[in-house]
């Protein structure tokens, strides 16, 4: 792996290692989990990171059910897709990108760029950056809120590709999301795209705005997408709440597309 110069990474908690030439060989050695989820983070997302091949689309990429589907879309169209992952401070960021290398395309995994702003939201009491305790915490849809997140994700997307040149990026947002953000409309991402357009160079790209969460599903399986591993929960970082509006929203689109598979006159 050092001699391919690929990024090499030791772990080693218990402070084993002792071969010199192992030790030498790596760029780093790291003693704890959560310094090797940090090390990984900070390899993917360098600043001095070159980019190496040429890119038409950049996708905002999470494991979730919607831009993995959006990501083998892409795919299907012969677009060279650079993958973005944000760490913005969420608690589930460990569970989201194991899950994006899990479900990705494995011909995008080496192109994935992690893009480090968790000191935006390092002082909210948003249980999206505060994990609750489901057991004791009654959570509510406003609790998830986060101030302009959907504005901040897309104004960094447009920034990476403006400055890389790459002319439309690309979002999975759909317009039945239950979530309470007040930039989370369709109103709102077309003044946006229509802005940045003007003024700049790229595009904003949703082609899920008008397709429901049935119709995403019913596209994943047509491009076999993996779409049981994808994982959209905000309220906990390991299972499936079931009742955050992100899985409020994927279990009945599954339910949805369940009910047309059935009883497809309906």
């Amino acid at each position: 792996m050092a001699k391919s110069e690929k990024p090499v990474i030791i772990f080693d908690p218990f402070k084993q290692v002792k071969n010199l030439f192992l030790k030498k060989s790596a760029n780093y050695v790291v003693y704890s989990m959560n310094e090797l989820i940090d090390t990984v983070f900070d390899v993917l997302g360098r600043k001095d990171s070159e980019v190496k091949d040429e890119y038409d689309a950049l996708l905002l990429a999470s494991g979730g059910l919607d831009s993995t589907v959006l990501a083998y879309k892409l795919l299907a169209e012969s677009k060279n897709v650079l993958p973005i992952f944000l760490k913005y401070g969420q608690h589930f960021a460990e569970t989201e990108f194991n899950t994006l290398t899990n479900v990705l395309p494995p011909e995008l995994l080496s192109h994935v760029k992690v893009i480090n702003i968790e000191d935006i939201f390092k002082n909210s009491e948003s249980r999206m950056i505060k994990e609750p305790d489901l057991w004791l915490d009654k959570v509510s849809a406003e609790d998830l809120y986060l101030p302009y997140r959907n504005l901040l994700f897309l104004s960094v997307a447009s920034s990476i590709a403006q400055t890389l040149g790459i002319g439309e990026v690309y979002s999975a947002f759909i317009n039945s999301n239950h979530a309470k953000e007040i930039d989370c409309s369709k109103e709102f991402f077309d003044q946006l795209s229509e802005m940045l357009t003007e003024y700049g160079t790229v595009q904003i790209e949703m082609p899920f705005r008008d397709f429901s969460k049935a119709d995403v599903i019913k596209l994943g399986i047509e491009l076999n997408v993996p779409i049981a591993q994808t994982y959209s929960c905000q309220a906990n970082s390991t299972t499936p709440c079931g009742v955050c509006p992100n899985c409020v929203d994927r279990l009945a689109g599954f339910e949805s597309f369940e009910e047309k598979s059935t009883n497809p006159k309906n």
